[in-house]
């Protein structure tokens, strides 16, 4: 998977943990769950937050497990080229053709030798996903706290 706009997060679970396997017992397989909830969580806010022309761009957004040891994270991001342009907006800027000597597309009155694009506003999905992480993780820890219940 190529990914062109991603964030990646690492929940630091040490601090939970250790307060949960007091309270709890031993939490690790809980707390991986509730880091997955939360993975899933960030994942379809990105994709609700994410504008939509085609649809390309929403449907392209997907997340995968970064665990290694006692680390626990993951990765959300898209493959489109555009992601980032969307995401951060772009200065004007000038378009020139690739191949040919003229630009054209349907609607124009005749065919042109440039375009003086204005640029586009940002439309910020996947970093207001990534910094929603801890409310996710502290609402997933919570369902897991009720549904454990106390010893």
């Amino acid at each position: 998977m190529r990914i062109g706009a991603s964030a990646t997060t690492r929940i630091n679970t040490r601090a939970y943990e250790r307060g949960l396997r007091r309270a709890l017992g031993g939490m690790s397989d809980d707390v991986k769950r509730a880091v997955e909830r939360t993975r899933i969580d960030v994942q379809n806010e990105a994709r609700r937050r994410a504008p939509v022309d085609t649809g390309r761009l929403r449907s392209s957004i997907v997340s995968r497990e970064e665990s290694s040891g006692r680390a626990v994270g993951y990765t959300v991001g898209t493959n489109v080229n555009y992601a980032e342009d969307v995401e951060n907006g772009t200065a004007p800027h000038v378009i020139v053709p690739k191949n040919g000597k003229a630009l054209y597309w349907p609607g124009a009155r005749h065919p042109v030798a440039k375009v003086n694009h204005p640029g586009t506003r940002a439309q910020p999905f996947m970093r207001p996903a990534i910094e929603m992480t801890e409310i996710f993780f502290r609402a997933n820890l919570s369902q897991v706290r009720a549904g454990r219940g106390r010893r």
